[in-house]
């Protein structure tokens, strides 16, 4: 079912034919990468009625200009992003493609989290046995298995965005066909689910379950859905996952589930979650800032491309800075002297670091944006090792 429904995505229309990238793929990746630099160095001076001869969903208009830049395309050297042909076929190949195609960074993301998570359910040394184990490694299984799924379907709606964008990414580069971004995706998503309904922790399937749902309305171009084209559901289904999801029903998992105590919420559970709701805002918010080029070129009205870098990236600064705030006063609040030492020193560092990169971030360069980028991104991953110590 999974597969059939992926079959029937309506891609974007694409800018070259097929054979065109299959024979000459890094000319027209490099065609594309000099268009994307041009529309970079002037999206913020761009007359309104420049803006204007680019319409948001007819995507055969950006060829006139690609066209000027193919003359001198092939004169130059190989991007850097492309992998080289002599290693392809390679063990070492197609586990690097896969460790591109999963976005290592939020399976880092989603693995921390569970585990944080899920020590909230610990009360005394004697939860940490066999069956709290089991419990855990269901729940990162299953769930980094929905990630894969919807990281790949997202890359899979978006390969000729990412040709621009990230061009890096496997079905971008044409590493994978698109049959085979398919095939993993789907098993992905029927073996997460399968075995989540295996487990019978009804707050683990829920999880996952609720995960596909918002991840395929999220991504999939299919009529009333492909909800990442309207600036505020996206953030609404990022928030729904990361900050909600993710705490309350993998916490669930374990306290009812695995412990089969009632369903309590700490002061823990509640700070983790508002915690969080905070942090998947902002990455909401931050992650479509390297990528304007592509999103203005492609139609997606992303809160980058309507109020601009300089405007989204501060937002995002002092939200994150809101909520390191309030986790210095729940700190400074527990009862306990040595949680109150960690958690109030390991929030006011998090925040100056956060300060400090902040006011050293170039915004006019993709690549300094991409840097701080998962510089939050490890800010989320310290968070969730600070997370189990608030008591």
């Amino acid at each position: 079912m999974v597969s059939s429904l992926l079959l029937s995505i309506q891609m974007p229309c694409n800018s070259f034919p097929p054979n065109h990238f299959n024979g000459s793929r890094v000319v027209a990746l490099h065609v594309l990468k000099c268009e994307g630099r041009k529309f970079s160095e002037k999206s913020n001076a761009v007359p309104v009625n420049r803006q204007k001869s680019i319409p948001q969903h007819n995507y055969i208009t950006a060829r006139p200009c690609i066209r000027k830049c193919a003359a001198n395309a092939t004169s130059d050297g190989p991007i850097e992003s492309i992998p080289s042909k002599n290693r392809g076929g390679s063990l070492y190949d197609a586990i690097d493609a896969f460790h591109r195609f999963s976005r290592p960074h939020t399976v880092i993301g989603t693995a921390l989290s569970i585990i944080s998570v899920s020590l909230l359910a610990v009360e005394k040394l004697s939860d940490f046995n066999p069956l709290f184990f089991t419990g855990l490694m269901e729940a990162i299984v299953t769930a980094l298995m929905m990630n894969i799924y919807i990281v790949g379907l997202n890359q899979l709606s978006d390969i000729e965005i990412d040709k621009v964008n990230k061009p890096y990414l496997p079905l971008a580069s044409g590493e994978y066909s698109v049959r085979t971004a398919i095939s993993i995706i789907s098993s992905s998503a029927v073996m997460s689910l399968v075995l989540g309904l295996a487990t019978r922790s009804w707050p683990l399937f829920w999880a996952l379950f609720i995960s596909f749902v918002l991840g395929t309305a999220y991504s999939i171009n299919l009529p009333m859905l492909r909800w990442k084209r309207f600036a505020f559901v996206a953030a609404l289904c990022i928030f729904a996952v990361r900050a909600v999801i993710v705490q309350i029903a993998f916490y669930l998992h374990i306290q009812t589930f695995v412990y089969g105590r009632p369903a309590a919420f700490s002061k823990s559970v509640i700070f983790a979650t508002a915690f969080m709701s905070f942090f998947s805002v902002v990455i909401a918010l931050f992650k479509d800032i390297p990528d304007i080029v592509g999103d203005k070129i492609f139609g997606i009205r992303s809160f980058t491309v309507r109020l601009g870098q300089e405007k989204v990236f501060w937002i995002c600064i002092w939200l994150l800075q809101m909520a390191y705030f309030v986790a210095v006063m729940v700190g400074a609040s527990s009862s306990y002297m040595w949680t109150k030492l960690v958690t109030v020193l390991g929030h006011v560092g998090l925040a100056l670091l956060l300060w400090v990169r902040a006011n050293s971030v170039d915004l006019k360069s993709k690549a300094s944006i991409t840097s701080f980028y998962m510089f939050i991104w490890k800010l989320f991953y310290a968070e969730y090792l600070l997370i189990p110590l608030v008591r």
